[in-house]
This record gives structure tokens, C-alpha cells and sequence, in this order.
């Protein structure tokens, strides 16, 4: 059964019968399942989606994995300068595209771009928001938007004082992930489907960190993780998914550890497993929500969200490596897996704010 929504703009469009003409961005490889069930229903209701895409870990993988149509624009910088200058001809690119495609209104979830290129071109925009350390990014988007939405557990004050107007804002309970499970159904079977041959009774899946994200000061040829691993792969089987190339060739040389290669069914995985240590933060908040005990070896500044799980108990958090393998050792013994999240539908706060953008 469909969302039902109130939103007047939504009942004059249905009653007009004016389809509506879509642009999402998608700049990271998570934003393809946030966005999916967006895009579907949309589809469903015969709107127009047009969907850009940059190149950068496996969004472009993830995008054909879900047969969805898209246009490839821009790449991912590395260095301050590679990210200015990428990002800038990026935005020149998007433009060209946009001024021809003529949309109603414009979706994304922390693009750089999209928020220049809408408000250049005086396109309504409706901009999620999940990180509040990305000082810079934010600076450079937030004043633009003129809708935003984000999580409860961020502080007001750290999102107007970069620009945003506090009016424009809508908050919501629980974090961005919970979208991401509207449409999904568990496989237990995951295991066997990706033919692992798992000698230990128990199984860990681990992420490292975002080491070429810019709000993260990290090198891509070392990870956190080295040290837990030496000491985990001994009690149980250990699952890797890097981020990119030489993370893989990292772990690789570890005995008992399975690099697993995206793109897979994450979600079963996360939930058939009997715990996961990751060092970013979008597979953690995932894997709570599922119910999969976590620990968050983060080596940044936790986000307001992460806070909020663990407050809540639905994450544990260290950076010490003694402490995270005899916590590890802990929850592989004894989990609770009962805790869940309160949580408002996302997904029809992010469809209500995509038709009420628009100026019927």
C-alpha cells in the first residue's frame, strides 16, 4: 500500500496530471540504496528520474547492480587541489547537462554540486544531510538549499552557523540508514551464495575507514583495523569489504580473513554475521539497525548520529585496540540483539519535500 501523503503540491499534481521531472545526484556509494526506494516510487507514480553519478568506489557497480539509468559526470579527488579542481569542473559539467534537461527539482544527499548548480540555475533543491564535521562541504551547500532534512541528533547550532536557514530545515528521529531497509528482504543463505569457506564457528564482518574522504585525515595504505585483525582472525572468521585497492592488498596477506567483493547483498551480511567492527559509519548504523551487535573503531570525531546509537545501546565505541578485541571476544560470546531504534519515515518526509518544492 502507498505512502499516503498530505502534502497539498502532491493532490494538485495528482489531479492535474503534470508529471514531474527528477534530478538526483549520487556522489557516494551508500546513496544509491538511500536513494532506490525514492527513485521507485517516483517511477511508480510516472514522474521522470534522471539520476547523474560520479566516479567513485563502486557507485557506478551499485547503479548497474539495480539496473538503474544514469549519467556518469566527474570523478573523486584525492589532494586538496585533485578535490577543488574535480569538483569545480564537475559543476561546469552538471550544468551544461542540467540547462538541457530541464527537471522541476533537484535531490541529493551531501553532493558538493548539485546545491551550485540548482541554485545557479534556480532549480528547487532538496538537500539531505547526515555529517555535521563536514565544515567545509557544508559551507559550500547549505546556504544554497531550500530544503533540508537531517537527523534529530544533530545540533542546530552546527548546521546555521556554516549558513543554513533554521526554516528550511526538517528534522527527523534516528539516522539516514533507516531508509535503506524499506525494500529489504534477508537471504539467509548469503554465506553459502558467496561460497565462503568459513573454518571458525563464528564470523565477523569488518569495513575500514573512509581514508580518501576530506573530512578525514588518514593514509589509504594503513588501517586501524591491522592490529584487530592479527588478534581477531584467531577466534573467528574474519570478512572484509574495502573501500578501494590498496585496502584489499592490506588485508590480503592476513590468514583467515575473506576480502569480499562489493557489489553484494551487505544487508544479509551484516545480519547473518555475529558482529561487525567498523571504522567509518554508515555499515555500522546499518548493521544496528538490523540488530547485529557493533563496535565502532572510528578513528575521527564520532558524528552526532553515532553518539546517539551508542547512547541508545546499539553500539559500542573504542579506539583501543585491547579494548575493542576483548569486547569483540565479549559480544561473539553474549549479544543482545533485541534493541531497536525509534525512528520517523523518512522516505515520506523525503517524497513530501520533493513535491512541495515545486511551485505549481
Amino acid at each position: 500500500m502507498k505512502n499516503i501523503l498530505t502534502n497539498l503540491d502532491y493532490i494538485l499534481k495528482n489531479l492535474s496530471g503534470d508529471l514531474v521531472k527528477v534530478w538526483i545526484d549520487i556522489t557516494n556509494a551508500p546513496h544509491v540504496r538511500f536513494f532506490k526506494s525514492v527513485i521507485d516510487f517516483l517511477k511508480e507514480e510516472g514522474e521522470e528520474v534522471f539520476i547523474t553519478a560520479r566516479k567513485f568506489g563502486d557507485i557506478h557497480k551499485l547503479l548497474d547492480l539495480f539496473g538503474m539509468e544514469y549519467e556518469s559526470v566527474g570523478r573523486h579527488g584525492v589532494t586538496l587541489d585533485e578535490k577543488l579542481i574535480e569538483s569545480t569542473q564537475r559543476a561546469y559539467e552538471l550544468s551544461k547537462i542540467i540547462v538541457k534537461e530541464k527537471v522541476d527539482v533537484a535531490v541529493s544527499k551531501h553532493s558538493i554540486e548539485l546545491p551550485r548548480v540548482s541554485f545557479g540555475l534556480d532549480i528547487p533543491s532538496v538537500y539531505v544531510l547526515d555529517n555535521e564535521q563536514m565544515a567545509a562541504a557544508n559551507r559550500l551547500t547549505l546556504p544554497l538549499c531550500d530544503k533540508i532534512i537531517m537527523p534529530m541528533a544533530i545540533d542546530m547550532w552546527n548546521i546555521v552557523k556554516v549558513g543554513a536557514d533554521p526554516n528550511k530545515i526538517t528534522r527527523y528521529e534516528g539516522s539516514s540508514e533507516i531508509i535503506h531497509f524499506k525494500n529489504f528482504k534477508y537471504n539467509d543463505n548469503i554465506l553459502k551464495d558467496l561460497n565462503l569457506n568459513l573454518g571458525k564457528q563464528k564470523t565477523i564482518l569488518m569495513r575500514p575507514e573512509p581514508s580518501l574522504a576530506s573530512y578525514l585525515d588518514a593514509d589509504c595504505r594503513k588501517s586501524v583495523l591491522s592490529p584487530i585483525v592479527n588478534i581477531l582472525n584467531k577466534y573467528a572468521n574474519i570478512l572484509i569489504i574495502p573501500r578501494f585497492r590498496e585496502q584489499k592488498e592490506l588485508f590480503e596477506k592476513y590468514k583467515n580473513v575473506t576480502i569480499i567483493k562489493p557489489p553484494v547483498d551487505t544487508f544479509s551480511l551484516m545480519k547473518k554475521c555475529d558482529l561487525v567492527i567498523g571504522a567509518g559509519g554508515t555499515m555500522n548504523r546499518e548493521a544496528a539497525i538490523l540488530g547485529t551487535p557493533v563496535i565502532s573503531c572510528y578513528p575521527g570525531k564520532p558524528l552526532s548520529v553515532d553518539k546517539c546509537f551508542i547512547d541508545q545501546g546499539l553500539m559500542e565505541r573504542s579506539t583501543n585496540v585491547d579494548e575493542i578485541v576483548n569486547l569483540a571476544l565479549k559480544l561473539l560470546v553474549d549479544s543482545d540483539r533485541k534493541r531497536k531504534i525509534k525512528t520517523d519515515d523518512l522516505f515520506n518526509i523525503i517524497i513530501d519535500s520533493i513535491y512541495s518544492s515545486i511551485d505549481h
